[in-house]
């Protein structure tokens, strides 16, 4: 998959979702590559109920009395194969679920990941922070075509700016971890990528720095005018919420998703760099004066994605949040269909992709997510919420995005076996949902 900031990156029909990239259209489907907030993975094995608990040291594979998943497992084994250091998966389905892992946990170790680790997210923060603002659209507390400066008067920003343009992506603001253009012009922002990043990725971001660093820079578009992925749009809705509760982000979360779905593996780390836990690493590779180097990035300040893709969650935790998503249970109907309406060139709606699969497979609505380099997430559920799947990955990255670079095909490979029961080239032939 190719992006306009890196050759190798990938952004699949199975979406992985970046702090410097943007989405691209290939033929009738719309891939996404990954490369925006955190993910890494740590333990946190749990069993459950019908299933065979799984040895956490050992990362067995979990699955219902009697229920052989071979096709998962040799999914999962693919991604070691093309050179990813490991993943971990959880799939809910009418099979009942299913975890296992393939690869291994840290470099020169033997122990699988974990199979219920915690991992940075990344952008799958998005539908996070979407479904909060829309809770207090729900409230009557904001109103989706309100100017967001209405709320934020401090910021001067742009009055045609809309709560709804921020969530759609459309409001034209540059993307803070810097904008790629489609005639190779590269305009940059807060180090996200490269060695740049790798020096500098302890450093701690406020949101309000992170949205007037954007506002310092021409806007892309006209509000309204078009659509481009930007980290921006999610901070600034992160100040929003902050605004309109008098509640820091981090407490809302707690208090209107967290609590009530008792997402124990789920926080929003601030400034925190480490990881609970056990947990899979992530790593970069460079080279200087003449050698190759690899350093463990496992440890990373993710402030730098506030509200955008700076979350630590699990597989179990991600599969239970956006299944209740869908299934209507933290927002009222009017609104979780605004939510899952696409719109634009990404059939993007607030804070989540919808793909149209096919006729035989139908639409999945996602939201996958990586930070800078060597994790990734992914996040997918049936429109009733009763089929999703959720999981982690790890790798060696480097300048040309290291095996990334396959990320599309098997992801897309993954969600077709989930959500299509393997039939061939569904994936391939999936069309963006209009």
């Amino acid at each position: 998959m190719k992006t306009q900031s890196s050759p190798a990156t990938t952004e699949t029909g199975a979406r992985i979702y970046g702090v410097h990239q943007r989405p691209v259209i290939r033929g009738k489907v719309f891939r996404r590559v990954a490369v925006t907030a955190l993910a890494a993975a740590l333990l946190g094995g749990v069993a459950v109920p019908g299933v065979a608990a799984a040895d956490s040291s050992t990362a067995v594979p979990m699955a219902a009395a009697g229920q052989d998943r071979p096709e998962l497992q040799k999914a999962i084994q693919e991604f070691v194969d093309a050179g990813f250091a490991g993943m971990q998966l959880r799939v809910h389905d009418q099979r009942g679920e299913w975890v296992g892992s393939a690869g291994v946990r840290k470099l020169g170790e033997a122990a699988k990941p974990p199979t219920n680790g915690r991992f940075w997210a990344g952008s799958v923060t998005k539908t996070f922070t979407a479904t909060l603002v829309l809770q207090l659209v729900a409230e009557g507390k904001i109103a989706l075509d309100a100017p967001v400066a209405g709320y934020l008067p401090e910021l001067g920003l742009d009055r045609r700016i809309t709560v709804r343009m921020l969530l759609q992506h459309t409001s034209g603001l540059f993307n803070y971890t810097g904008e790629y253009y489609d005639d190779g012009t590269v305009v940059p922002g807060i180090p996200a990528t490269g060695k740049e990043w790798l020096d500098n990725r302890f450093r701690s971001y406020q949101p309000e720095e992170l949205v007037r660093l954007a506002l310092a820079k021409p806007a892309r578009f006209e509000p309204g005018t078009d659509q481009n992925y930007s980290n921006t749009n999610y901070t600034l809705a992160l100040l929003l919420i902050e605004k309109i509760t008098s509640r820091s982000y981090a407490e809302e979360m707690q208090r209107r998703i967290l609590r009530p779905l008792d997402l124990k593996g789920t926080v929003v780390p601030g400034n925190r760099t480490e990881l609970p836990g056990p947990h899979a690493h992530g790593y970069y590779r460079y080279e200087e004066d003449g050698q190759e180097k690899v350093v463990d990035i496992t440890r990373q300040n993710l402030s730098l994605l506030a509200g955008a893709g700076d979350i630590v969650s699990t597989t179990q935790d991600l599969h239970t949040f956006i299944s209740a998503v869908n299934a209507g249970k933290l927002l009222p109907a009017p609104l979780l269909a605004e939510m899952r309406k696409p719109y634009g060139k990404y059939n993007y709606g607030f804070g989540l992709f919808v793909q149209d699969l096919g006729p035989d497979c139908g639409t999945v609505y996602q939201h996958n997510g990586s930070p800078p380099h060597g994790y990734g997430a992914l996040m997918y559920s049936s429109p009733d919420g009763s089929k999703t799947l959720t999981a982690s990955v790890t790798w060696v990255d480097e300048a040309t995005r290291g095996p990334a670079k396959d990320f599309q095909m098997l992801v897309d490979k993954l969600v077709t076996e989930v959500f299509c029961g393997g039939q061939p080239g569904a994936a391939d032939e999936a069309k963006p949902a209009q």
